[in-house]
This record gives C-alpha cells, sequence and structure tokens, in this order.
C-alpha cells in the first residue's frame, strides 16, 4: 500500500458512483456469494463490490482483486488493521463509499424517495412541534434525520430494527445520541444532485468531508 501523506491521511475520501449495471470486478468468493442471491441482489452485489474495489484499488495503487476487503452481504465492510475503515451505502441508482483512518459510517437517500414520513417520525423519531407534519420541509427533515441514524448505526455495526429507535437526531449541533449505549456521534449532511449523504464519526478537529470522484454527469 502507497503511504499516504500525514495531510491526506486525516481527509476522508469519499466516492459516488450512479448505478449502471457493471461488474466488471470480482473475485472467486464474490462470485460464490453472488450465485446464491437472488438475481437482483446479485447484480447490485456484484456492481457494488466491484466499485468498491476498484476505488480502493486506486486509493492504496494496488490491483483492485488484491484489495484485501470482507464485504459480505448484510454485514459491515472490513479492512486489515492498518488499512483505515470504510463503509458504503446504495439506494435504487447510486452506491456511496468513503475510506477514512477512523471509524466512519456512510448512508445515502434519494431526496425524492417516496415514503410514510409522518408514520415514521410518529413512530421512531423526535417531533418539532414548529413545523407543519404536511410541508416539504418537514419531509426533508426526516429525511435527512433518517439518513444520519442509518449512518449512525453503520459507524456502530448496529441493527437497524434494533437501533433506530435509540438514536436521538440534533439537527443544529450536529449530534447523533444512543440512548441505551450512551454514544455520542459528530454527523455531516451533504446534498448531491438528486441524492441526500450523511456521515457519522466520533468528534474530531480534523474531519474535512472531501468528494474525490464523482461518476455522475452533470
Amino acid at each position: 500500500m502507497t503511504l499516504l501523506n500525514n495531510y491526506e491521511y486525516k481527509i476522508p475520501k469519499i466516492w459516488f458512483h450512479e448505478l449502471k449495471g457493471v461488474q466488471a470486478v470480482a473475485t472467486k468468493k464474490e462470485l460464490e456469494i453472488a450465485n446464491q442471491l437472488s438475481r437482483r441482489r446479485a447484480n447490485i452485489f456484484l456492481e457494488s463490490r466491484a466499485y468498491i474495489r476498484q476505488c480502493l484499488g486506486n486509493l492504496f495503487e494496488i490491483n483492485p482483486l488484491e484489495v484485501p476487503i470482507i464485504a459480505n452481504p448484510g454485514e459491515p465492510p472490513e479492512l486489515p488493521k492498518g488499512m483505515g475503515y470504510c463503509s458504503f451505502s446504495h439506494c435504487n441508482d447510486a452506491i456511496i463509499l468513503v475510506w477514512y483512518e477512523k471509524k466512519i459510517g456512510i448512508d445515502i437517500e434519494r431526496l425524492d424517495r417516496n415514503f410514510n414520513y409522518a408514520k415514521l417520525a410518529k413512530k421512531y423519531f423526535f417531533k418539532s412541534n414548529r413545523l407543519n407534519t404536511t410541508s416539504e420541509l418537514y419531509r426533508n427533515t426526516i429525511l435527512n434525520q433518517w439518513c444520519a441514524v442509518e449512518a449512525a448505526i453503520k459507524w456502530d455495526h448496529g441493527k437497524l430494527a434494533e437501533d433506530i429507535k435509540e438514536w436521538q437526531y440534533s439537527e443544529n449541533d450536529k449530534i447523533l445520541f444512543h440512548n441505551k449505549k450512551k454514544l455520542k456521534l459528530k454527523f455531516t449532511q451533504i446534498n448531491l444532485y438528486k441524492w441526500t449523504i450523511s456521515l457519522a464519526y466520533k468528534d474530531t478537529s480534523h474531519f474535512i468531508p472531501n468528494i474525490i470522484c464523482s461518476s455522475k454527469m452533470v
């Protein structure tokens, strides 16, 4: 692996890619896993892993097939000790990947995602009396909260069904807090074209999100 200088190492590397069905890179193990999945899940699995390998291969300046990452379906990706941490997320038409020297979580959602935001807010999330619950602003607030909480769950290697109700979200302070675990994280949100992206991480004065590659054509 090519050693990154001290400044570069402290900047999260983020790659954004629209899903287009490209599956150019896969290990034998990944092909075996794909054969056990439905066609739709297999296609997403292979494309996302190909993308992850290509990005990390460029970062570490090694053959993408030689990137020593374990990224099984439904499990957080793992890199060997000393190679940092990565997290990824995909929606129906895009994938986002982040690599950082420290533990990190990321999530992506389409801004026009069709979901019952009022029901979601009532069941899980803090509700603000200052907002009209039928307004577009309220919908966007809940979508951003959902996205940030999912990023936090990925940071913690938790489970959505178990942890979603435990995370408190403070938009003004950019803080996420897990009630049971007494865990506090910072978060950053980025709007990119038709998507919203959230990053969750421990508080650090050097954290500067940096999208270094985007396949989206303006």
